[in-house]
């Protein structure tokens, strides 16, 4: 299969919309631990190889709506579904975090669809069209949470979320986007992460302003950042959510959580996305906030918020998603 050149990322920087749609799919195998069928995998890549064209079939019914869908690929579906080309460098299942308290699980992912737009009604079509015909026999779908813009940007717990994402054009978008040269199979692409995490609300709102802005590391209702704990502190979630390289830069990864839930139910929820052209930068964030820095002195936010799912995916270039159909 030869690539189309010049190597186009996919839109991961789309701006942050009003509703976004979560979708984790596993490919269906006849032996749970062999190969998909190679009907399964013809299907699969049909469909990838066309998601440019569904998404326009979309996005031309309100261009206003910013309609954008990214495709993610699991480390055990690489193999089959892209032969000829070796997996990225670091692609690998999401590994389970273990701290004295708590703990990050690792749940089943061979597929990632990030769908998102202003609109509701536009991610439900794109869906729709998406699990139909061969595609949606060779696939079961173990997860679709469908996320909201709160408020001005605001998580559930009532903080401003994302304020550390690099500005598209600005420093550390090139931490996103794998450059052409350092990964055959990575090139134009980024890795991805997602979980997604439930809140003890009542518990939450149980605490004074001040403490909740403690943990998080941010004030609540203006969003200035809070100095950093001195050494040996507990630190804040802001600050074991950041790592820096040895001259104390920050890696940059793009966040694009959005709240989920209904109070009907008792969810109130977080899908937390994060995108890197480094993967065991988020690996290391995740390792700091569980088992903490220095270990035992975990992120508290964790008291409040559980995570039921956690998958890695990797996002190629759009030129290898079209070239999966030849």
């Amino acid at each position: 299969m030869a690539l189309a050149k010049p190597i186009t990322p996919q839109n991961i920087t789309s701006p942050l919309t009003k509703h976004a749609t979560f979708l984790v799919l596993t490919v269906n195998r006849p032996n749970p631990d062999g190969l998909p069928e190679p009907t399964a995998i013809k299907a699969i890549q049909t469909t990838l190889s066309t998601i440019d064209s569904l998404s326009k079939t979309i996005s031309i019914r309100d261009q206003d709506a910013a309609f954008a869908c990214t495709v993610g690929i699991g480390a055990a579906l690489w193999p089959a579904l892209v032969p000829t080309i070796p997996p990225p460098r670091e692609l690998r299942p999401f590994a389970p975090v273990h701290g004295s308290v708590h703990s990050a699980p690792s749940t089943p992912g061979d597929l990632f669809f990030h769908v998102r737009s202003q609109r509701r009604d536009l991610n439900f079509e794109f869906e729709r069209l998406l699990l139909e015909g061969p595609f949606d026999k060779a696939v079961s779908v173990v997860d679709a949470t469908e996320g909201w813009r709160y408020f001005d940007v605001r998580d559930l717990l009532g903080f401003v979320d994302g304020t550390a994402n690099p500005v598209s054009g600005g420093i550390g978008m090139g931490d996103l986007v794998i450059a052409a040269g350092e990964d055959v199979g990575g090139e134009g692409g980024s890795y991805v992460v997602v979980q997604k995490y439930v809140h003890d609300m009542k518990a939450w709102q149980g605490l004074k302003a001040e403490e909740q802005e403690r943990i998080i590391g941010r004030t609540k209702w203006d969003n200035v950042e809070l100095a950093d704990a001195e050494h040996g502190e507990q630190a804040s979630h802001k600050t074991l959510a950041t790592v820096e390289d040895g001259q104390g830069g920050e890696y940059s990864i793009l966040r694009d959580n959005m709240p989920f839930g209904a109070p009907g139910r008792g969810e109130f929820g977080t899908y937390f996305i994060g995108y890197s052209a480094r993967l065991w930068v988020i690996e290391r964030m995740l390792q700091r906030m569980f088992v903490g820095e220095p270990p035992g002195k975990y992120d508290r936010l964790l008291d409040y918020s559980t995570p039921l799912t956690g998958t890695t995916f990797f996002v190629p270039s759009a030129s290898l998603l079209a070239g999966l159909g030849e």
